[in-house]
């Protein structure tokens, strides 16, 4: 893959969500991301974006990050995404082009502080989250969760050819309660659905890793193992098998 296009490798450093754990990562050149096809690829071949970098985890002695994608035509919800779904239908989404927001930057700084306190994510200044999220040249798009005349949530995707990648949501810390982060990634299977595409990029999904869990239950999903997708669903969650059917109901 190396001799397609060049591929960079990270001096080690301690992983943020495994304790004890150092991680390293493998990255493409800065203007990758602002390639559609490239991308594309490298999407499909398990790196994400974080800033302007696309990057796969490459640590020694540790393959604890998996990268996971849900086939959207089959998506189907469990009962508490239902609940959510339900849950939630007194917001009114818009949609933005990616671009900086003061107040979708104030919102992003009380869940940092709120939610990620101890991650090595809080504070940042406004140029740290343009960097973070809103790339020139990256197409992608802001779908703004309000209730009433209250921004409730953010959800930053980017739009390839025939997938959305969610990049990153944050949310009003104080409605917790509401799950607005399943409720974006609920939101987004049905705008996938609706451009007639294939998938939905969710990152990385840990085990071992508490924050990350909750992509697991979003099934069927593939996860890329040893070099290929590989097929998981709500019958067999540890094992690699196949789901072909439609969904009983969607949210």
């Amino acid at each position: 893959m190396s001799s397609e296009f060049p591929l960079y490798l990270s001096p080690e450093r301690p992983c943020d969500y495994l304790s004890g754990h150092c991680e390293r990562v493998l990255f493409a050149d800065s203007e990758a991301a602002r390639h559609p096809d490239l991308y594309a690829m490298l999407l499909a071949r398990g790196f994400r974006r974080t800033g302007k970098h696309l990057y796969r985890p490459r640590c020694p002695a540790c393959e604890a990050c998996v990268a996971v994608r849900l086939p959207v035509a089959n998506f189907s919800p469990n009962r508490s995404q239902r609940r959510t779904w339900k849950r939630n239908q007194d917001l009114v989404v818009r949609v933005r082009d990616s671009a900086y927001n003061a107040e979708h930057f104030a919102l992003y700084q009380r869940y940092l502080a709120s939610r990620h306190a101890d991650g090595g994510m809080d504070g940042g200044t406004a140029t740290d989250y343009q960097a973070f999220l809103l790339v020139p040249g990256v197409a992608g798009l802001c779908y703004e969760f309000w209730l009433g005349q209250r921004l409730m949530a953010v959800a930053v995707v980017d739009v390839l050819a025939n997938s959305l990648s969610a990049v990153y949501t944050y949310y009003e810390p104080e409605a917790a309660a509401r799950g607005l982060g399943v409720y974006a990634i609920l939101w987004e299977i049905e705008a996938a659905r609706k451009k007639g595409f294939s998938w939905l990029y969710l990152g990385y999904w840990i085990g071992d890793c508490q924050k990350m869990r909750y992509k697991a239950e979003f099934l069927p999903q593939q996860r890329y193992i040893d070099g290929g997708w590989q097929p998981f669903d709500r019958f067999a969650k540890g094992a690699s098998i196949r789901h072909n059917s439609a969904p009983s109901e969607s949210p």
